[in-house]
């Protein structure tokens, strides 16, 4: 890729004048002490390290009256290494056929009598980077560990440890991802430039999605969430992250970035790489999604047309009393509240006299 796109660029000026005084901002002065300090807007863009934590809390909280009083499970699709140039030049095409290849594999292996003959419902995450802030393209799905039986009628549940068999899911996601990437192709969707330019030949690339059936499609399924909470914590963790945090990175200089990454290869280990300026923050725009692209969907009986009527009837006939906790809290409304419940630090006291 040469160059810079006019909204990545604008996204850049975002991040960099992010809470300085480019972007404006106000005075708060104390009434009691007479203390005054100077608060800089936030760019508020969702590719920004410093503006994420206000809006995940914000969603985690709408989450918990959606909280269904079962085991919970944690599905990622990753697609192979050698489409990542197809998703490179065709971002919007390719993570929402992504998304499609997911939902319709996990409703269709779920729905199968042989498996779990249910209709379920799930959240899905499009995460688009390894800790090297390289292209990995996945998917995290977080599933209740069950479904809704024929007309609605019934609950089932899917086995304490086990949620589908893994072998099936990648072979299904594996035959509908590469299908829709085949009629896109003939459809005109896609096009490439630049060192993928060849690509556009049609032979060259349905060899492409030849080649891409010699690697592994990794569909891993964890064990369930220990209760809700821990679901919680972790949506907390995954829904808003970007593909680098402020904290993972070490210094600046002679024109290298260093930053901390962990490796997953060698049993999750921290450890540190370099990368020459330019080359990082390549890497970085990687992972600046298309405008108003949706990266977090809700499918099934959690998919938002009729997802209260379906989560009463979920929550009917578990036949159980849904956690007082959880359905009686009333959700913070203020910036205010919310920073209380993330920092449990106070914003509204004068930090000069504490009043």
């Amino acid at each position: 890729m040469t160059g810079i796109t006019a909204e990545e660029h604008h996204i850049i000026e975002q991040i960099t004048f992010c809470r300085t005084a480019a972007l404006g901002g106000h005075a708060l002065t104390c009434d009691v002490c007479g203390y005054e300090e100077i608060s800089y807007n936030s760019c508020r863009n969702r590719h920004c390290p410093k503006c994420q934590s206000l809006q995940r809390a914000r969603w985690v909280e709408a989450r918990k009256a959606e909280l269904l009083p079962v085991p919970y499970f944690h599905v990622v699709f990753t697609i192979p290494e050698a489409l990542n140039p197809v998703a490179l030049y065709n971002k919007t095409v390719v993570y929402n056929l992504l998304f499609q290849a997911v939902s319709e594999t996990l409703k269709q292996v779920a729905a199968n009598p042989r498996n779990l003959g249910a209709a379920i419902g799930f959240i899905a995450l499009l995460h688009t980077w390894d800790q090297k802030l390289n292209l990995h393209p996945h998917i995290h799905c977080i599933v209740p560990g069950g479904g809704l039986g024929k007309e609605n009628r019934s609950w089932i549940r899917s086995p304490e440890n086990y949620f589908l068999p893994v072998s099936i899911l990648s072979t299904v996601f594996r035959g509908k991802f590469l299908q829709f990437l085949d009629h896109a192709f003939d459809s005109g969707k896609l096009s490439f430039s630049g060192t993928c330019r060849k690509l556009n030949d049609r032979d060259r690339f349905k060899q492409l999605l030849k080649e891409s059936c010699r690697s592994n499609w990794v569909v891993y399924s964890k064990p369930p969430f220990a209760g809700p909470e821990r679901v919680l914590r972790y949506l907390g963790r995954y829904t808003h992250r970007i593909a680098i945090a402020n904290r993972r990175i070490l210094s600046l200089s002679h024109g290298e970035v260093n930053f901390r990454y962990t490796d997953r290869k060698h049993q999750n280990r921290q450890k540190t790489t370099k990368l020459d300026a330019v080359l990082f923050m390549r890497r970085f725009l990687f992972h600046i999604l298309p405008k108003r692209f949706v990266r977090i969907r809700h499918y099934g009986f959690l998919g938002n047309p009729a997802k209260n009527e379906a989560l009463s009837r979920c929550r009917k006939l578990l036949a159980e009393v849904y956690p007082k906790d959880q359905t009686k809290l009333s959700a913070p409304e203020s910036w205010q509240e919310f920073f209380i419940i993330l920092t449990g630090k106070d914003p509204t006291l004068c930090p000069h006299c504490r009043k």
